[in-house]
């Protein structure tokens, strides 16, 4: 099969030269658009060094495969006309808003994947164009914030005197949030941040910037993995927090989007009460902005002298890392579709991360697919009905006792706990003096294990692994010492502790020295 390549007359492209021979080494052709990659600094040598070949664009249009960074307008344009019944086409297709341009993609007869519309499990985490171009977008607000911005980021001691740092308050810690933290703080501003979700506090500490605090606009992440609309005093509570940071700031960036609507974060009273020459940077300015000033892809200036910036095109400015992130997105989607690595694309629309992001096929349109709930379990509708009512009314009852539990769960467990734990007693008791000892020392071991595991944040599971590979070290030199004993069971025990522990100090360090390759820069890095 042709993968098409064609310039859609932007600065970004779907495919570098490195991603291109990605492509051909899964057995495609590439056929990409003379000059597609010129604005990202990618000339038609590079790509066809890398294997593919260089067409004119109405030809990458008529190919089996068609990628382009954004979807057109509609099929009637010269590029677009040429895209034939029964292709495959790859963009980004803001399927939530443009039902027209799905209703004339199922028409044509052309299968449709959004690349915009990637489902948020982490096994699509690689495909998720969203938050490659968040990313980007986080970084280039912090860089235009520093071309408005009338003075240094960071403080300075001179000998003609001293300049406090830059004050940048971020609003939102999702990934273009937290990229405008770190971004600010690299270059010395001191940075502040809120986010609505509670866990989102360790992220922003993580990269030294500190946490605005309102408990009151707290609030949960929803099932789908995506934020809430705020409730009406959580929004009180907010605004009343937003109030207090901008009003200090120097700088303000705004990244609060909720299923591509932009709430409003920044009154224009707060505008108001900023300092002159403050800059506001609003990231949801696409979905109509969180500042009341904001005018989408435009820079104005209030009448206070507060510069707000509604650019909607800031991962185009960028378009050499953009393309990049973008073009390994689509070739590892390309990837997911082609199991046979035989040039031929395969959607298995049982997976649910391709049946998410596919919008059209036979003719019809697939547009919104099923929902996938990735951080909470159903609860089957038989176990709800046990739950008893007084605990159900309240909500705090069904609340802590969790979901998928019933009223008869936790007394079978419990009655199963406790006749553990008479079993153990009567073994210990059965046991020699000696025996005893270790039986105690084992049960001592498996519960404080649990509870120092258990209570271990997610984030440092990975480091932790290696004290579990010393532990493992210590049972496989016990387990080898046991290997020449008379007793032919506790040999063999000995050899099957031997296998296992090694299993477990390999592996580990295997993971482990993966995890530490991810912060080794390889010599053509910078």
């Amino acid at each position: 099969m042709r993968i098409g390549i064609p310039d859609d007359g932007g600065p970004l492209v779907p495919a570098t030269p490195t991603t291109a021979a990605r492509l051909v080494g899964l057995g495609y052709e590439v056929a990409v658009a003379a000059g597609a990659g010129a604005g990202a600094g990618h000339p038609d040598a590079a790509y066809a060094a890398a294997g593919a070949v260089v067409v004119p664009g109405p030809e990458a249009w008529a190919a089996d495969v068609v990628v382009v960074t954004r979807a057109p307008a509609s099929l009637a344009g010269p590029g677009p006309s040429a895209l034939r019944p029964g292709a495959v086409l790859i963009a980004q297709l803001a399927p939530a808003t443009r039902p027209g341009l799905l209703r004339e993609l199922a028409d044509r007869g052309v299968t449709a994947l959004a690349l915009d519309a990637v489902p948020r499990i982490s096994r699509a985490q690689s495909l998720d164009v969203l938050s490659a171009l968040s990313n980007v977008a986080g970084y280039r607000a912090v860089v235009e914030a520093a071309a408005e911005y009338g003075g240094m980021f960071s403080g300075q001691v001179t000998a003609a005197g001293t300049t406090p740092p830059a004050t940048v308050f971020v609003i939102g810690a999702g990934v273009a949030g937290l990229a405008a933290v770190g971004a600010a703080g690299s270059l010395g501003a001191r940075v502040r941040a809120f986010d609505v979700r509670p866990e989102a506090a360790e992220q922003i500490e993580s990269l030294g910037a500190t946490v605005v605090r309102a408990d009151a606009a707290a609030q949960q992440v929803s099932a789908d993995g995506y934020a809430s609309a705020l409730t009406a005093d959580q929004e009180a509570a907010a605004l009343r927090a937003y109030a207090v940071e901008t009003a200090a700031a120097d700088v303000v960036v705004t990244t609060a989007l909720v299923r591509g609507t932009a709430p409003t974060t920044v009154t224009a009273q707060m505008v108001a009460a900023m300092r002159p020459g403050s800059v506001i940077v609003d990231l949801a300015a696409p979905g109509g902005g969180n500042c009341e000033l904001t005018v989408p892809g435009e820079r104005v200036v209030s009448d206070n002298g507060v510069v707000v910036l509604g650019y909607t095109d800031l991962p185009d400015r960028m378009p050499r890392h953009t393309s990049e992130l973008l073009g390994t997105a689509v070739a590892n989607l390309v990837e997911l579709g082609t199991p046979g690595r035989d040039g031929r694309l395969v959607l298995d629309l049982d997976d649910v991360v391709v049946r998410g992001m596919t919008v059209a096929r036979d003719g019809e349109v697939l547009w919104p697919p099923p929902p996938v709930a990735v951080s909470v379990q159903e609860v089957p509708a038989q176990e709800v009905q046990e739950v008893p009512a007084e605990r159900g009314a309240g909500g705090a009852g069904a609340a802590a006792a969790g979901p998928g539990t019933t009223g008869r769960r936790p007394a079978a467990r419990t009655a199963l706990v406790v006749l553990a734990a008479v079993l153990g007693a009567l073994a210990v008791a059965a046991s020699p003096a000696e025996q005893a000892t270790h039986f105690t020392v084992l049960a001592l071991a498996v519960v404080v294990g649990f509870y120092v595991i258990s209570h271990v944040t997610h984030a440092l599971h990975t480091p932790l692994m290696s004290q579990t590979n010393a532990i493992s070290g210590i049972i496989l030199v016990g387990s080898m010492l046991q290997i020449g004993s008379s007793d032919p069971v506790v040999t063999v025990l000995a050899v099957l502790a031997s296998a296992v522990a090694s299993i477990n100090v390999f592996g580990g360090f295997l993971v482990t020295h993966r995890m530490l390759g991810m912060f080794h820069r390889t010599p053509e890095e910078p």
